[in-house]
């Protein structure tokens, strides 16, 4: 397994590149209401990456037909934007990928459209803090075994569950780098996490059971029981200070 350690210029290109996903999420927040078709959040989102000169980083990774992925309600992952309309008290989850002179950030959150019922707005809110706990162990002495434990540890002490099929990963000069980053496990475990490591941390958590599945498109994931799912990310780089996330502006 080859780990990519960055050096704080790669660190500071990065940062660039998170700040420009950070950016586009935040349009996206502006901009999810009833009515929206996920489609029109991708046109969205393809237009600000043009204008911050920045490349969409999943158009076309692995055949994807779309700027960003755009998954409600049950759907986990990897949904592809369309005509579909958002209806009051759905959920949405939007994943944005950029690059910027060569260096990849990546981040997602998931949004309410309007009103969400008490269950949905707990989902969101438990699997927000699952990444800020994950995040807050990815540290360095410690092992990544401590940052999966930690955000399934909470997660499930609240009743929810933890997609196991589908997890982090390494992140620079290419999207997917090692080490892979489970969001379960057992603390101790794992390699060491040292300074210059960077992670895309992501949660995704299930109302229902853990388990997924895919739909006939080949990319979105589903949940199997169709209970809703939320998923939160950040780019995070673990250096002497601390943990710094990049995709936050």
């Amino acid at each position: 397994m080859k780990i990519h350690y960055k050096s704080p210029r790669d660190l500071k290109k990065m940062s660039e590149a998170g700040r420009v996903v950070a950016e586009v999420l935040d349009l996206i927040s502006e901009n999810v209401r009833p009515g929206v078709t996920t489609k029109r959040l991708d046109d969205l989102a393809a237009g600000y990456l043009k204008k911050r000169k920045a490349i969409a980083a999943f158009l076309g990774y692995q055949g994807f037909p779309a700027n960003i992925c755009v998954s409600v309600n049950n759907e986990v992952v990897h949904g592809i934007p369309g005509d579909r309309k958002l209806v009051e008290g759905e959920i949405v989850s939007v994943d944005v990928g950029a690059i910027v002179d060569g260096y990849f950030g990546d981040s997602a959150r998931t949004f309410p459209v309007g009103e969400i019922n008490p269950d949905a707005r707990r989902l969101l809110e438990i699997t927000s803090e699952s990444l800020a706990r994950g995040i807050k162990a990815c540290a360095v002495g410690n092992r990544l075994g401590d940052l999966s434990a930690a955000i399934q540890s909470f997660v499930e002490s609240k009743g929810f569950s933890v997609v196991r099929d589908l997890v982090g990963h390494g992140i620079g000069r290419s999207m997917h780098e090692e080490p892979q980053v489970p969001n379960f496990g057992e603390p101790g475990t794992g390699i060491q996490i040292k300074e210059g490591l960077v992670l895309a941390i992501e949660p995704m958590i299930n109302a229902g059971g853990h388990k997924v599945r895919m739909l006939a498109d080949g990319w979105t994931i589903v949940t199997d029981d169709g209970s809703l799912s939320a998923h939160f990310e950040h780019t995070v780089a673990v250096t002497s200070n601390g943990p710094e996330i990049l995709t936050r502006r």
